[in-house]
C-alpha cells in the first residue's frame, strides 16, 4: 500500500495535501506537481511511502533541480513509484544508457547467431555464459540501502544521521521533526 502527500511551506507553517500519482510517470511530472503546490516558490516536499518497504522524499525549492532521498533503493526499484525517483543521475549512471544498450543488443543480436539460425550452444558452455550475465547484472544493479541526498531535510530540522535511521512510520517522524505532524495527519 502506498501513501503520497505534498507538504508546502508557507508563511504560516506547512500545508499538507494528499496526492494521486496516477498521472505521474517521470520525475519531471512529480516536480511539476510539487511546483504547482508551491506558495511563492517556497519549499515543497513530496513524500512517497510503501508500507514497511521504503520511503522517498523529493524536495523542490522554486526552480532549482529537485533533491531526492530514497530509504531503500533496492525495494524502491521494485515499485513503479520508486522507479520514478531512481533516476540515472541518482544511481550514477549515464542518462539513457539502458536504452542505448538494449538498442545495440537488439541490433547486433549478441547471442552470436544470425536471424533464423538456431542457437546450438553446448550445455557445458551455458554455465560460463551465465557467469558473464551475472557480472553484467551486478554492474547495473541498484545499490542496497539508502541513496540520494541525505542532507535533504537538515536545514528543516532533521539531521542526516536521524534520516538514515528511519525505517517504519518514517513520514510521521519526518513531519514531527519539521513541525508538520498535525498537518500531515489530516491527509493521512
Amino acid at each position: 500500500m502506498y501513501f503520497a502527500a505534498l507538504l508546502a511551506r508557507t508563511e504560516d507553517g506547512w500545508e499538507a495535501s494528499d496526492t494521486e500519482l496516477d498521472d505521474v510517470e517521470t520525475l519531471s511530472d512529480l516536480t511539476d506537481l510539487a511546483r504547482e503546490a508551491s506558495v511563492d516558490e517556497d519549499t515543497v516536499l513530496v513524500f512517497i511511502e510503501q508500507e514497511d518497504a521504503w520511503f522517498g522524499v523529493v524536495r523542490v525549492d522554486g526552480e532549482e533541480d529537485p533533491r531526492i532521498f530514497v530509504s531503500d533503493a533496492t525495494a524502491a526499484a521494485r515499485s513503479s513509484y520508486g522507479e520514478i525517483l531512481l533516476t540515472d543521475e541518482l544511481l550514477g549512471r549515464e542518462p539513457g544508457a539502458d536504452d542505448t544498450i538494449a538498442a545495440l543488443e537488439e541490433l547486433v543480436g549478441l547471442d552470436g547467431t544470425e536471424d533464423g539460425e538456431p542457437d546450438i550452444t553446448p550445455d557445458n558452455d551455458n554455465d560460463n555464459d551465465n557467469d558473464d550475465d551475472d557480472d553484467e547484472l551486478d554492474a547495473d544493479a541498484v545499490p542496497a540501502g539508502p541513496i540520494g541526498d541525505t542532507g535533504i531535510l537538515a536545514d528543516l530540522g532533521l539531521p542526516e544521521a536521524e534520516l538514515l535511521m528511519l525505517r517504519t512510520d518514517a513520514l510521521v517522524e519526518i513531519a514531527d521533526a519539521l513541525g508538520a505532524a498535525e498537518v500531515l495527519e489530516t491527509v493521512r
